[in-house]
């Protein structure tokens, strides 16, 4: 029986028992548009994502008035006005969902407001995806932690005491959750993106999956994720780079895609095995790598064993390794030795000690 975290997300899957997920966020990529939004979902699905993450965005519900003066980093408009241009309704948001569920992947969203995790709680989503920024949003956790289904939580710009609150709702509701570290910055540096957090995080949060969700410019750091024990992936996806839009700079593409789905199936076989010592396929090669003792002199019967007559040479085909050398200097032949003989412990008398 499995005794490390998962969760289960329609009939996938998720921990650090199974291959990493890797989902494929198109986000507002699609600028509002169904038809591309459809286009990178399929695109996505045909190179590997299993999840399509989008965002939903019912900004009245969601931003203040204030919001329209405020213009992030990788923006030239507000975030009043950029996420009102690029939402989609909740009639084309079922239609994405329809359409990616019939292209047997699943379909999750994040919610930025009350009235967005109502809406996708109606359309019965699988599970949601909850973003940085609401980590620490305590009434909508508790909202969506109230629905009972699988939680995925960014963690960026959070730290573990504010963490450690999210996750108290999310175990008093008993829901099965994720926890992605994270760092919110457009493209993200290489410098800051805090890759040890993983291991923090699976150190301190016992019943979490642990991942990783990247807003970096390419897959280093997601392949480098996986090598440190993360089971989720989450990444932005374009199905070409030559769009505009915020978080295009911080996609992949096709290509990336691919390509992290391969590293997502080869990292989990690399993981499986971790018990150090020789496996059955490297035999052959031990016995040309390895060195056991010859006789690199003529000895004769009575003769005692130095470094002068005996080392260690390769084929590694005889009875005593090279790690017994200590052990039979100062023993003495009890048979004659001709020079590159394979020394066996039937050859010698060990010295008492």
């Amino acid at each position: 029986m499995n005794k490390n975290p998962s969760i289960k997300i329609g009939n996938l899957k998720i921990g650090s028992d199974y291959k990493p997920v890797v989902i494929a966020e198109i986000g507002i990529n699609h600028s509002g548009s169904l038809k591309i939004a459809k286009k990178m979902a399929l695109s996505a699905i045909k190179n590997g994502a299993q999840i399509i993450k989008h965002q939903t965005h019912i900004v009245e519900d969601e931003m203040s008035e204030t919001a329209k003066n405020i213009i992030p980093d990788n923006a030239t408009e507000s975030i009043y006005s950029l996420m009102e241009r690029c939402a989609l309704s909740e009639r084309d948001e079922i239609e994405l969902k329809k359409f990616v569920e019939k292209n047997n992947a699943i379909f999750i969203s994040t919610p930025f407001s009350r009235a967005a995790a109502l809406r996708l709680n109606k359309m019965n989503v699988p599970a949601f995806k909850i973003g940085s920024g609401e980590c620490n949003h305590l009434p909508l956790i508790e909202l969506i932690a109230s629905f009972g289904k699988p939680m995925i939580v960014s963690t960026g710009m959070n730290n573990i005491k504010n963490i450690k609150m999210t996750v108290k709702i999310l175990e008093k509701y008993k829901v099965k959750y994720a926890l992605l570290h994270c760092t919110n910055v457009y493209p993200t540096p290489p410098e800051i993106v805090r890759l040890d957090c993983i291991t923090q995080m699976k150190k301190i949060f016992k019943n979490a999956v642990i991942g990783y969700s990247d807003h970096t410019i390419n897959n280093y750091a997601c392949i480098s994720a996986m090598a440190l024990g993360a089971s989720i992936i989450e990444r932005h996806f374009t199905d070409t780079k030559k769009r505009s839009g915020p978080d295009i700079i911080n996609s992949m593409n096709p290509n990336e895609l691919t390509e992290l789905s391969s590293a997502a199936r080869e990292i989990y076989l690399m993981k499986k095995n971790n018990n150090k010592g020789l496996v059955f396929e490297e035999k052959n090669v031990k016995e040309f790598a390895f060195a056991t003792l010859v006789a690199i002199k003529h000895i004769k019967k009575g003769e005692r064993l130095t470094l002068a007559n005996i080392w260690a040479k390769r084929p590694g085909v005889g009875k005593i390794s090279a790690s017994e050398m200590n052990k039979v200097i100062g023993g003495v032949a009890i048979k004659e030795m001709k020079i590159d003989h394979h020394i066996n412990y039937s050859d010698i008398k060990l010295k008492i000690k």
